[in-house]
């Protein structure tokens, strides 16, 4: 077994040139990898060392970090761009990523809520308008 495990390996390397990565969601199949190409898609060209740190350190590290679980990590997230003052797309962005990862509406009207009093009531009050729009009214699943 432990043989074929080399020869594999061994294959492998010579195939993909010498170069290949174990990706930390493989050990761990109840966790999806975060994987993002923004960076290099909107700013590749103009700013390739940010696309890269956005991409591959930013989500591709920081993301994947399994020290705290993807709906905290998206929730933290939204917390800090509200009481920065970024509510732009990336918010929304953030906002839709929180959703993905089990925040429901009522959790995040609580979120803003609490940072609506510590960070600021008008930049609450911008986020909410976007949360409206990723957690429409009336919709038929409150996730």
């Amino acid at each position: 077994m432990k043989k074929t495990v080399i020869g594999l390996l061994t294959c492998l390397l010579f195939v993909t040139g010498g170069t290949f990565r174990v990706s930390a969601a493989a050990a761990a199949p109840q966790r999806e990898k975060i994987v993002q190409t923004a960076g290099r898609d909107r700013l590749g060209e103009f700013a390739p060392l940010f696309a890269e740190a956005n991409d591959d350190f930013l989500f591709g590290k920081v993301w994947n970090d399994p020290s705290v679980d993807l709906r905290t990590r998206s929730i933290i997230t939204v917390t800090a761009l509200v009481s920065m003052g970024v509510t732009d797309s990336s918010l929304k962005y953030h906002l839709q990523n929180a959703k993905n990862h089990g925040v429901s509406r009522e959790e995040i009207a609580g979120v803003l809520t609490q940072v609506g009093f510590y960070a600021g009531w008008p930049k609450a009050w911008a986020a909410f308008n976007l949360a409206k729009e990723v957690w429409p009214d009336g919709a038929a699943a409150d996730k």
